[in-house]
């Protein structure tokens, strides 16, 4: 299945590369020139930089040569240890590093036909759902003793890694946007993958085998499935990023896995090891050294123990000085966090074992700022008109008018709930004294609640259209953020929930750059809820809230409807996002914008909801006689023009449904029933239903009622609630 592209600041390779063969010349990029603002926004230049292009470094230069290799990386003098790391496990996949690098033998140098090569070369990487192609010209700077200030490769002609990172360094706004950050986000823009990071508790995995085992184990499956593998050993508080440890390696740098082994080793090892199974990972340190002093180092005497030949043919050679073999004993001692990153496969045709995606794009926005029709605004609280909308434009008129059909609508409805309220206050009380008191009360609520809307609640209003409300300690503003709903069909479906902030590394320049502090929260919501929840009720799962590129949570979820709202830590806070779902089954992901239900077209000449009433129907009992088969049972809420029907639960006298419906009733006096079937193989058997009567405002009504008119006794249990206000529940 075909990915969408983008074009980075709307360059196409393929045309500036005939227009310079047209031309005879070598491309100059005017979006990257090779000036300071290329390289640094903060940092002083050195002295002696000049850029140059692979022609002037040396006499055969080539993208490539022998292939791609994790040697062909040597990070330079930028701290972005965490893009080479990753860029090193891109390099051990070619079906990955030909999606970044498009082309390739096509942009390869050719000595036969030199009057091919116009300086210009492209690379993708992928951003928020779609790969961006990035143009870059050939120039590149160099230090003043002649060699490539950041990123090269051991072969002085091969040159595929250093313009890989000027492409990166475009895309992020210069080199210097690149110092310090998250292999995970690397990662993800080099595959369009998964990231998640995983907390190592090295205390346990060191005095626990089991675990040890089991997180091995978990590597390798990993690794087998092509993911993508960093670790690093974060600083304790006081310690130095970048000080070296007794045994060589480095805190706070980005090292990559490379190899997952299991090792049979030989019975005079066994002193040593300790087992004959031995757990091995490979790792590559980005800096191009090899600094491990611990067991399977560099001339270690556990080496000894293996000749050549047998490390040859269980794959423990290391070709490159980066490299080094550590046991994974060791490995738990020392690294603290781990970055997996599992790749997504898109085709037309899914093997069970693979995950289904599910993406929807966002933004987290404020709320529209213009007034009331009518009103006016004082210069000192006037503000811009919200972006994309300009004064003049064309359509506005047409805004104002829709506007006004709003609020004439809603001063409508303001009257008549008020003449209803009056007309079932009369006839509760009959105008007696305690009456005309309930009367004056309710009354002068419903006069506040029109007055707030018409004096002083279009900032209450204008909240509420906002879709940047914070976390759930905001309780007041957490429903205000963007809604999505899924539904799972299975039993106990594990699903993957990603969200993926827009990058803002190029914003450094000017100050900002900051990632937003974000997270999501699962709601479990009525199964036939179609519009967006309106207050927070059962919460299914919760994921941490990190200042990261993105957040990922692994959850099992049973059969059911849920809500997915994906927030910024604190209200107010804009930016764009992606929100990917993955599971094994259809799920069926999609936005909630309306705040109720739209109706029907042949409901139109129906009267409006009046009550919004919820129904959990908790669970049954009693439902299978003595010494028989229990039945295979469902239920059907019905009322009105509802019928909302539960899953089946197999020889199951005494369910537990736990389902919840929500229902906008034209007719509050209209009965709710529940009824109770039995499946069958021809037909089904009607074993008893319940009737209920709900008030207008009732909160939280519990219920136990037994079944009548049925084949079966039994009872329900049962919660009720209704409210008057439609976008209460």
């Amino acid at each position: 299945m075909p990915e969408r592209l983008c074009l980075f600041q709307g360059q196409s390779y393929h045309k500036l590369k005939q227009a310079c063969l047209r031309r005879g010349v070598l491309f100059q990029d005017p979006c990257f020139p090779p000036s300071v603002q290329s390289l640094f926004y903060k940092r002083p230049l050195p002295p002696g930089i000049t850029w140059r292009r692979p022609r002037e470094l040396c006499k055969d230069p080539r993208l490539f040569v022998d292939g791609i290799s994790t040697r062909d990386l040597h990070q330079g003098s930028l701290g972005n240890c965490w893009m080479v790391a990753a860029t090193s496990c891109l390099a051990t996949e070619p079906t990955l590093w030909k999606k970044v690098i498009p082309d390739h033998v096509e942009q390869e140098w050719n000595p036969k036909r030199p009057d091919l090569y116009a300086g210009i070369f492209h690379f993708r990487f992928w951003r928020l759902g779609c790969w961006t192609d990035v143009v870059v010209d050939d120039r590149l700077p160099v230090s003043e003793d002649g060699t490539l200030l950041f990123c090269r490769s051991a072969t002085p002609r091969e040159f595929w890694s250093a313009l890989l990172e000027k492409a990166y360094a475009k895309l992020n706004g210069c080199y210097e946007a690149l110092e310090g950050g998250n292999t995970a986000e690397a990662l993800v823009d080099f595959t369009g993958g998964v990231s998640e990071p995983l907390s190592l508790d090295r205390e346990a995995l060191t005095q626990h085998p089991d675990q040890r085992r089991a997180l091995f184990q978990t590597l390798a499956r990993a690794h087998s499935r092509r993911a993508l593998i960093t670790c690093s050993i974060r600083p304790e508080e006081g310690e130095r990023i970048e000080s070296v440890l007794d045994c060589g390696l480095v805190r706070g740098h980005a090292y990559g896995v490379t190899a997952v082994r299991k090792v049979r080793v030989g019975e005079h090892l066994l002193g040593v090891c300790g087992t004959s199974r031995l757990c091995m990972v490979r790792m590559r340190n980005p800096w191009g050294t090899a600094d491990w002093t611990g067991a399977f180092s560099q001339g270690s005497p556990q080496w000894q123990q293996l000749n050549r030949t047998e490390r040859e043919r269980m794959g423990l050679i290391t070709r490159d000085v980066g490299e080094f073999w550590m046991e994974f004993e060791d490995f738990c001692r020392y690294f603290t966090d781990m970055v997996v990153c599992r790749l997504v496969e898109r085709s037309l045709f899914w093997p069970r074992s693979h995950w289904r995606e599910a993406r929807c794009s966002g933004e987290w926005t404020q709320g529209p700022v213009e007034p009331w029709p009518g009103a006016t605004i004082s210069p000192s609280t006037k503000t811009p008109p919200a972006r994309g909308i300009h004064v003049g434009q064309p359509g506005l008129a047409q805004r104002g008018d829709r506007k006004e059909e709003r609020l004439g609508e809603r001063q409508r409805d303001l009257r008549a709930h008020r003449e209803r309220t009056k007309e079932r206050e009369k006839q509760k009380t009959g105008l007696a004294k305690g009456g005309e008191a309930i009367k004056k009360k309710t009354e002068a609520r419903i006069e506040r609640s029109g007055d707030g809307l018409m004096n002083g609640g279009w900032e209450r209003e204008m909240d509420k259209r906002s879709r940047c409300g914070g976390c759930i300690n905001h309780r007041d503003t957490f429903l205000n953020n963007p809604q999505f709903m899924f539904e799972v069909q299975g039993e106990g479906e594990e699903v993957l929930i990603c969200l993926q902030q827009e990058d803002r590394r190029i914003r450094r320049r000017e100050g900002g750059g900051e990632n937003l502090p974000i997270g999501f929260e699962v709601l479990r919501m009525e199964v036939n809820r179609t519009c967006r929840v309106q207050c927070v009720s059962e919460q299914a799962a919760s994921s941490v809230y990190m200042d990261s590129r993105s957040v990922a949570l692994r959850v099992t979820l049973g059969p059911g409807r849920y809500a997915l709202l994906p927030t910024t830590f604190q209200p107010g806070n804009t930016g764009r996002f992606l929100l990917r779902l993955f599971s094994h089954s259809h799920i069926g992901l999609r936005e909630l914008k309306e705040e109720l239900p739209v109706p029907a077209l042949w409901q139109c000449c129906l009267p409006q909801p009046v009550v919004v009433t919820t129904v959990h129907l908790r669970r049954a009992s009693g439902l299978s006689r003595p010494k028989q088969r229990a039945p295979d049972v469902y239920a059907v809420i019905r009322c009105e023009d509802d019928n909302i029907k539960t899953r089946v639960f197999t020889e199951d006298g005494n369910p537990e449904f736990n389902t919840k419906a929500i229902i906008y009733r034209r007719y509050p006096d209209t009965h709710i029933h529940i009824e109770l079937w039995s499946r069958g193989l021809l037909w089904d058997t009607y074993l008893g239903a319940a009737r209920l009567q709900t008030g207008d405002n009732e909160r939280g009504r519990n219920r136990v009622i037994d079944l009548k008119g049925g084949q079966s006794g039994g009872c329900i249990y049962v919660e009720t609630s209704s409210s008057q206000c439609l976008t209460e529940l």
